[in-house]
């Protein structure tokens, strides 16, 4: 490379060659180029990606390695420092050598990012950022006096009364030529893939790439965006063998975290295929990308509130009296409290990577309300076992949950994880599916075995202290525990 100007392009969660701003810099510049991804554990502060985000992304470099190569270029690996691989790269290189990269917004990164950008300049080279992971930047949507938004419904009535995010446009032709001979470890080099075997039902679940986004973005909005609105709660709709996601539900989050695909894509999308603008469009699809805004809301908040993975965002739920309960956390982990809708959904996070979006809200309140644990030990267990483990929208959902954060719930609103089930699951097909140990319990009982006659446990082959858990806290009992730490935390 020496004395010959390169353009390197460094990838991070932006997986993807359409609607990638940094590779459409690159091919603008038109110099030989360097495709990095730097992995750099020591630089995510004490958010680096967990197990089963590891596995993710492993699943996503490599295809956008194999994308890479079908246009002339590959994707080179390295370990360590990011400024200290990329100086490595560029040492020597002639003037007018460049780096780009896409922005993340976790607060460790941003400053790691500032003090790259700066030395790289410093050094001499063109440094340059671009936005690919969001509509708007958070800096660009403030309230009329200027401030951050803390509440959703202002937000994102003030994103759309916004001109529509720019036009994505579609992967490249053709790239720059690669720079030869750039040594580069392998994917397998980063261990990022479990050794063990508990990601096999993941592997049979999801599709990487942006190839797999794009379909299965597609096929939703086709078959079940128009229903969005009314579907979107039932955790068993569409769910079976072949389907363990289920389809009331995207299941794009997973896809725009490692940027196998964009935002303005899943925008674009929606509006091609509905033929309709946001304003206009039915309340399906109008839904679907209002849950596109609430993840815009995550990462305003954390942009603008960067304390709130570790402490909430309302300084009166500070003095909450959480409890220590070790054995409660892992019963909780495990799917085995004795409340079926919750432990289907903790069995299907482990299994698959990801939990339909209305189990994720009853999960969480019965950790922070029927167990009184801390959300922070929920939000770390999900960080290692989602497949989405997204640090903005885990962190709002959890001080959601909690009642601590932007637009939360209050506290004394406790899901009730009976009623949760037998609504939003009426034929136990969620139940069945991920608790299989009560699959022929009869629909009336399925949500709550121990009331069951013993007849019907006997026919159901259930034994309930043996087969499936009895129940570890009693609702009445824990909601009034939990209205009483309430009014403890406030006194």
């Amino acid at each position: 490379m020496a004395d010959s100007p390169v353009t390197v392009v460094w990838f991070r969660q932006d997986l993807r060659l359409a609607d990638n701003p940094a590779i459409l810099a690159a091919i603008e510049r038109g110099q030989r180029t360097v495709m990095l991804y730097i992995h750099s554990t020591d630089e995510e502060g004490q958010w680096p990606p967990g197990g089963a985000m590891k596995w993710w992304l492993h699943q996503n470099l490599d295809a956008l390695d194999r994308s890479l190569k079908k246009l002339g270029q590959r994707l080179v690996y390295r370990k360590g420092p990011a400024l200290e691989v990329l100086r490595e790269l560029l040492n020597g290189t002639g003037s007018g050598s460049a780096v780009y990269w896409n922005r993340r917004y976790e607060p460790t990164v941003i400053e790691r990012d500032k003090k790259v950008k700066a030395a790289l300049s410093r050094d001499g080279y063109h440094v340059e950022s671009f936005n690919s992971a969001l509509l708007y930047e958070p800096w660009e949507v403030k309230t009329g006096t200027g401030t951050p938004y803390k509440v959703f419904t202002p937000f994102w009535r003030t994103c759309v009364a916004l001109p529509e995010p720019p036009e994505a446009f579609p992967a490249p032709k053709s790239l720059p030529p690669q720079v030869k001979g750039i040594e580069s470890l392998t994917l397998d080099d980063l261990h990022f893939k479990p050794t063990l075997g508990w990601a096999a039902t993941m592997e049979k679940v999801w599709t990487p790439g942006e190839g797999g986004a794009a379909a299965r973005l597609e096929r939703f909005l086709e078959s079940h965006a128009d229903r969005y609105a009314t579907d979107r709660d039932l955790a068993g709709k569409g769910l079976h063998a072949n389907n363990l996601l289920g389809a009331s539900t995207s299941n794009m989050s997973a896809y725009l975290h490692v940027g196998a695909i964009g935002p303005r894509q899943v925008w674009l999308t929606t509006r091609r295929i509905t033929q309709q603008a946001y304003s206009r469009m039915t309340k399906g699809p109008q839904g679907f990308l209002r849950e596109l805004g609430w993840r815009e809301f995550a990462y305003h908040v954390l942009y603008h509130f960067p304390h709130t993975p570790t402490r909430p965002l309302r300084d009166d739920m500070a003095a909450f009296p959480w409890r220590d309960d070790d054995k409660a956390l892992r019963l909780w982990q495990r799917g085995k409290t004795g409340y079926p809708f919750v432990d289907a959904g903790m069995r299907q996070l482990w299994a698959t990577g990801v939990m339909h979006n209305r189990v994720r809200m009853v999960v969480a309140s019965f950790l922070v309300k029927h167990l009184l644990i801390h959300w922070r030990h929920g939000a770390e267990w999900f960080w290692d076992t989602l497949v989405d483990a997204d640090l903005a929208s885990n962190t709002l959902g959890w001080q959601w949950t909690a009642g601590c954060g932007a637009d939360a719930a209050p506290y004394f609103r406790i899901f009730n994880p009976i009623t949760q089930g037998t609504k939003f699951d009426a034929e136990g097909t969620y139940v069945r599916r991920w608790v299989p140990e009560l699959a022929r319990l009869p629909e009336e009982w399925i949500h709550r075995p121990w009331e069951a006659p013993n007849h019907v446990l006997d026919q159901a082959g259930v034994v309930l202290g043996k087969t499936y858990p009895k129940p570890i806290v009693d609702h009445p009992d824990a909601r009034d525990r939990a209205l009483e730490a309430l009014a403890q935390s406030k006194r």
